[in-house]
């Protein structure tokens, strides 16, 4: 969401450790993770830095979701198995609730939870768009 914010040049690896706070290898992780997905356009060199790609702001959340989460399942009852798994109804319910979860995701893009920085609003009035 950070990225998603207007800005003229790129961020770099550096800005974006300090604004979320975490290591510069960390953050390097991260946007070669969101790069990987073509989520991000990212450019080497001077002048270079990071982009969101424009199209990732269409993407249904719950897909960026799904992706992120990896298939991560709410319970696991194989491994190690639980032994209660043979009588459990828990875990179909479970699943169903994390489908419901994602559908209402599915509802949203990023570009509709990005909120601009202030001084960037734009509002649609009789008279055209007007940039507050």
């Amino acid at each position: 969401m950070y990225i998603a914010q207007p800005k003229e040049m790129p961020y770099t690896i550096a800005e974006l450790a300090n604004e979320l706070q975490v290591s510069e290898n960390h953050a390097m992780k991260i946007v070669h993770f969101m790069a990987k997905q073509d989520w991000l356009i990212t450019t080497r060199g001077r002048g270079g830095g990071i982009r969101m790609n424009p199209l990732t702001l269409k993407i249904p959340l719950g897909q960026v979701v799904r992706i992120l989460q990896q298939d991560s399942q709410v319970v696991e009852c194989n491994t190690p198995p639980c032994v209660l798994r043979k009588n459990c109804g828990l875990k179909g319910i479970l699943d169903d609730a994390v489908e419901q979860f994602y559908a209402s995701l599915e509802q949203y893009t990023l570009s509709e939870v990005v909120i601009p920085p202030q001084g960037h609003y734009s509002i649609q009035s009789p008279i055209g768009l007007i940039n507050l």
